[in-house]
């Protein structure tokens, strides 16, 4: 699939399911990694990883473009386009788009707690991103001495 067929497609899916007209561009974003696709607010495009289609086919893409559409035509109207919001949730469940995209294989995530803390006097495990001063900080449990095990 090509520009200009994602395009007619994301035209008629519009059409077909919102009954309302897409004026801006859909294209595939080969640079997108961990996320199906994505409505940008201020040109109103949406983007659409070209893995997704590979992998998982046709099925998936409509899916991923009534998703991204859910979120246009809510913002064009000046509704709740955000994920939490509950018109964005009832126009998705009624359209019939998927609230999250499969995983493609090989995506690792990377892990966000780098140093792992534990109190001398409770044994709870603490993590966090960024490295605490043992000699300031204490447990926030029992007020106990913290050491550091792991920094990756």
């Amino acid at each position: 699939m090509d520009q200009q067929q994602l395009q007619l497609l994301t035209e008629s899916i519009s059409r077909d399911f919102f009954h309302k007209p897409f004026r801006h561009t859909a294209r595939f974003n080969s640079r997108l990694k961990t996320t199906g696709g994505r409505y940008l607010l201020r040109s109103h495009d949406i983007e659409i990883n070209p893995k997704q289609y590979e992998i998982f086919g046709e099925e998936a893409l409509v899916s991923i473009i009534k998703h991204e559409l859910v979120h246009y035509h809510l913002h064009i109207e000046s509704r709740g386009y955000k994920h939490r919001d509950p018109e964005f949730r009832q126009l998705l469940e009624e359209v019939g788009g998927a609230r999250f995209c499969q995983s493609l294989p090989g995506a690792i995530r990377k892990e966000a707690y780098k140093h792992l803390y534990k109190c001398t006097d409770c044994n709870v495990s603490f993590k966090r991103k960024r490295r605490v001063n043992t000699a300031k900080y204490v447990c926030g449990r029992c007020r106990g001495k913290l050491i550091h095990i792991i920094s990756e």
